[in-house]
């Protein structure tokens, strides 16, 4: 039977102490940081060789999708209770809102250093020391909004116009597309600085800390946000039902995409399943 994966702001007191406790304990067994390992791995850019699986490329929604799952059958072998909720960044739009409460997530980091000092996550509490990253810092940090260049959330309607569209995505299915769903969900943009972030992207800039780049893993909001981009795709998939994953065969040879990107029915490393398989998942869990 399909389980539930709930809005965060829905969350009974009971639901909150449950997934932070079950949070806690996958970190505590040493699972978490494998985690943040693979998505440091995994973390391909458009200039670096190779094949592109987790981002800039068409199997961002589904490589995603998989990672989510194996974290929410890891924290459901702690609880079985337990699923991932989903923040819902177009309705819960401020740092004082769900979920940077102080029995959640806790809130932004300090002037100084942005270290968290707030909630289960704080590294005071000694339950959080960050042990896999791109840098050498051992404590979780956030500058939610971005204090001293300040950005905002992504709107309901930068989310439509992502939702909108019907083509899943398109050539050259990198970063520099500038059709199709995947790639303005995953929101890389033309330019610099704020205008270059969208959607996706512009939620791990404004939380800001350890939630920008590949090491983002580390602040469990993760999740949370990634349940959302999932329920996104799940109503992008809701609202054009005729259009699928794409490309739906490898690009042809010569094309410099080949062997860089995956096709509907080619194996999503690292696992052995394909993004057909991933595309319907309503027999494992649905939304509320």
């Amino acid at each position: 039977m399909a389980y539930t994966r709930k809005d965060v702001s829905t969350l009974t007191r009971t639901e909150r102490r449950r997934l932070v406790k079950a949070f806690l304990e996958v970190k505590r067994r040493g699972e978490y940081d494998e985690f943040v390992r693979m998505h440091i791995e995994y973390y391909v850019s458009d200039g670096e060789g190779g094949l592109r699986t987790a981002h800039m490329a068409p199997s961002f929604l589904p490589w995603h999708r998989q990672f989510l799952l194996d974290l929410e059958r890891a924290l459901r072998r702690v609880d079985s209770s337990v699923t991932l909720p989903y923040w819902d960044w177009t309705r819960n739009r401020t740092a004082g809102s769900v979920p940077w409460t102080a029995d959640l997530l806790g809130g932004t980091g300090r002037i100084t250093d942005r270290q968290v000092m707030t909630g289960p996550f704080a590294y005071a509490e000694g339950n959080w020391t960050i042990r896999e990253s791109v840098t050498d810092g051992r404590f979780l940090t956030r500058d939610l909004g971005r204090r001293r260049d300040p950005i905002a959330l992504p709107t309901k309607s930068d989310l439509e116009w992502a939702l909108s569209d019907p083509v899943y995505d398109a050539g050259p299915w990198d970063s520099t597309v500038r059709k199709g769903f995947r790639n303005k969900l995953e929101g890389w943009g033309a330019g610099r600085g704020p205008v270059a972030w969208r959607n996706h992207n512009r939620v791990h800039r404004w939380v800001g800390g350890d939630m920008v780049g590949g090491a983002s893993v580390n602040d469990p909001v993760f999740w949370l946000h990634h349940a959302f981009i999932d329920l996104c795709w799940t109503r992008w998939q809701r609202r054009h039902r005729v259009h699928r994953y794409l490309p739906a065969k490898p690009p042809a040879s010569g094309d410099e995409q080949r062997g860089r990107i995956v096709a509907r029915h080619e194996k999503l490393p690292p696992w052995d399943v394909t993004p057909d398989q991933l595309e319907d998942v309503s027999r494992i869990y649905r939304y509320a």
